[in-house]
């Protein structure tokens, strides 16, 4: 197997999260399978860069002097969004020379302002997907997923999510065992599937700030398949039926409904993903009650069945 290049862009107010990230996976997949990444980091000009966060990183090189990649990693930060025109001169030049180009967080901002990502669907960071689109109108921006592949080009969500879209691509090269080694070692999830939400359901919504409503959501996220009625779960606060619903969108920011109907859906894409339970299990214990109530949830909420959810998403087996 031919070594492969990752090449990954520095500039001055990077978020170093975006940039370690991923250099700490596929470092970790070339001591675990040695001779197939080398990993490089590189400045306009070869200087040192400041992070956002106030880290000094030193570049191993110039991007001038760098040869065309396998992997083009373009990360984000502070920095992205008042570039150095040189730099989105550099990248519009050069991004179409690497085999993959890889963006994480808003580091999808410098690949629109270089033309690289028109006519493509990608993803950034949740707060910056509005003005993504608004300012690249031919980018299709989809702020749900935690990463996006659309052919050779995969763009990303925040942070952590640099991580996840790098092991799919060490699982992608190399295979399943190498990647799960390298999460081990790295203390995280093998890979959460790429159209997982940016967003889980407790996450989406602001934690109460009352005890016993606390104490509901928490049942919630671990009961999905119980009775989470209004009326029962207002029994469990000790509120009256009309005054826990209020209370509780007043203090999630949701009304108790929605929240439930997230909680069951996240349940549910999960046992998907992680389990051979089939369908009829899955939509029972996530309280759903039949399939067919599943999969018009999962119609309405992600534009597809179920079983097709976990045809396209569920991880390869080990073999």
């Amino acid at each position: 197997m031919a070594q492969r290049t990752v090449l990954v862009v520095l500039f001055d107010a990077v978020q170093s999260l975006d940039v370690t990230g991923p250099v700490e996976v596929f470092t970790g997949a070339e001591k675990h399978t040695p001779g197939t990444y080398r990993v490089r980091t590189a400045s306009l000009d070869g200087a040192p860069v400041r992070t956002s966060s106030g880290l000094t990183l030193v570049p191993d090189q110039a991007l001038t002097a760098a040869r065309a990649p396998d992997t083009l990693i373009v990360p984000g930060g502070e920095g992205s969004r008042h570039p150095d025109p040189r730099l989105i001169d550099w990248l519009r030049e050069h991004g179409p020379r690497a085999r993959r180009l890889v963006s994480v967080c808003t580091g999808a901002i410098l690949l629109a302002r270089a033309g690289l990502l028109d006519g493509r669907r990608a993803t950034t960071h949740w707060a910056y997907c509005d003005r993504l689109a608004r300012d690249h109108p031919a980018v299709d921006v989809d702020p749900d997923p935690i990463f996006v592949r659309d052919g050779r080009v995969a763009t990303s969500a925040g942070v952590t999510a640099g991580i996840d879209l790098a092991l799919a691509l060490v699982e992608e090269d190399l295979d399943r065992d190498a990647a799960l080694t390298v999460a081990r070692h790295l203390v995280v999830f093998l890979r959460r599937p790429g159209n997982q939400a940016q967003f889980s359901a407790q996450l989406a919504a602001q934690t109460a700030r009352r005890a016993p409503l606390r104490e509901v959501q928490r049942w919630i996220s671990e009961h999905p398949g119980a009775d989470l009625s209004v009326e029962s779960l207002a029994a469990r606060a000790g509120f009256s039926p009309r005054h826990f619903a209020r209370a509780f969108q007043a203090e999630t920011g949701t009304t108790p409904g929605r929240y439930v109907d997230r909680v069951r859906l996240e349940h549910a894409r999960r046992l998907l993903e992680d389990t051979g339970d089939g369908v009829e299990e899955v939509s029972r214990v996530s309280g759903y009650g039949t399939p067919e109530a599943m999969r018009r949830a999962f119609v309405k909420a992600l534009g597809t069945s179920p079983a097709e959810y976990r045809r396209r998403f569920r991880p390869a087996p080990v073999r």
